[in-house]
């Protein structure tokens, strides 16, 4: 008979398999190799001498054994999960470190503060942030949040919440405008000087809404493109040209002033902003409090602008 350890991992990884409904993205949740995964049911099938599951090559089921213990199986970890909440409540503070990853710009300025926040309330909080426009994997890389701009994945190994939607916004210097004149739609940012966003040799096209909701790409002539949204900004208050930016990022700037919105759009473009982290049966208290209070600060901040 195996150990304790043993015995409750080979259990947690049948339940993650039946729930995932496939062996490779229970492995993917479970942070191991398929093989690993497929070895640890094998032992367990043995231990338990039946078999658990009807394979194919194109499928699985649960035999009448393995439906039967799965139930029983389910409840047992619910009680353990339960227990751990209890005990991770007792400590009435959260304790341990957290990985985190998030784009650049929105992290430093609006994400960045509320970390401090949290390291100044919770003295046993370890906080451990990636700033990267690049997309994190989150399970391969051992991050335990991260916040995601634009379309998700269709996928269950995830969980996400939705912070709100951050706006774009075309605008420019009053210098710019009145040495080029005001374009006052999209139809009329054609020739003007615009400075882009891009990365890795691909510049990313401005996106809009039309009239009917439809997503629309205006092309753009640009001899400014920039990976930092933060230079696009200063190079659009210089005067330089034309900026789409993030709402958020120039409000500061569109009410003092020093940048002006060029038009109402018919229908305002955004792009979705979620935090994300692996699916789990029980979000720790340290990983909680962090993606409470992102879901309290930062909702009525994107909204408000």
């Amino acid at each position: 008979m195996g150990t304790t350890n043993d015995r409750l991992s080979g259990i947690e990884d049948f339940v993650a398999v039946v729930d995932a409904g496939s062996f490779a993205l229970a492995a993917r949740r479970r942070q191991l190799t398929r093989s690993a995964v497929a070895k640890s049911i094998a032992r367990l099938e043995a231990r338990l001498g039946t078999r658990l599951f009807l394979r194919t090559t194109r499928s699985q089921s649960l035999t009448e054994d393995g439906q039967a213990y799965y139930e029983h199986c389910q409840r047992a970890l619910a009680e353990l999960d339960a227990a751990d909440a209890n005990m991770d409540a007792a400590r009435r503070a959260p304790t341990g470190r957290v990985r985190l990853s998030m784009p650049v710009l929105f992290g430093r300025l609006c994400v960045g503060p509320l970390l401090l926040e949290l390291a100044q309330r919770y003295p046993q909080l370890v906080l451990e942030a990636s700033f990267s426009d690049r997309r994190s994997d989150l399970v391969g890389e051992g991050v335990d949040l991260a916040v995601r701009s634009g379309p998700l994945p269709d996928s269950t190994a995830y969980v996400a919440r939705r912070l709100g939607v951050q706006r774009m916004v075309m605008c420019a210097s009053p210098a710019y405008l009145q040495a080029h004149g005001r374009p006052r739609s999209m139809d009329e940012l054609t020739g003007h000087q615009c400075i882009v966003y891009g990365r890795d040799g691909h510049t990313k096209p401005w996106e809009f809404h039309d009239a009917r909701g439809l997503r629309v790409e205006v092309p753009t002539t640009s001899r400014l493109c920039f990976d930092d949204l933060q230079m696009i900004a200063s190079a659009t208050l210089a005067g330089v040209g034309l900026a789409r930016l993030p709402a958020w990022l120039v409000a500061d700037a569109l009410r003092d002033g020093t940048l002006v919105q060029l038009f109402d759009e018919p229908q305002p473009f955004g792009y979705e902003l979620n935090v994300v982290w692996p699916h789990t049966r029980y979000l720790p208290l340290k990983t909680r409090v962090v993606v409470d209070l992102m879901l309290e600060r930062l909702p009525p901040l994107l909204a408000a602008i």
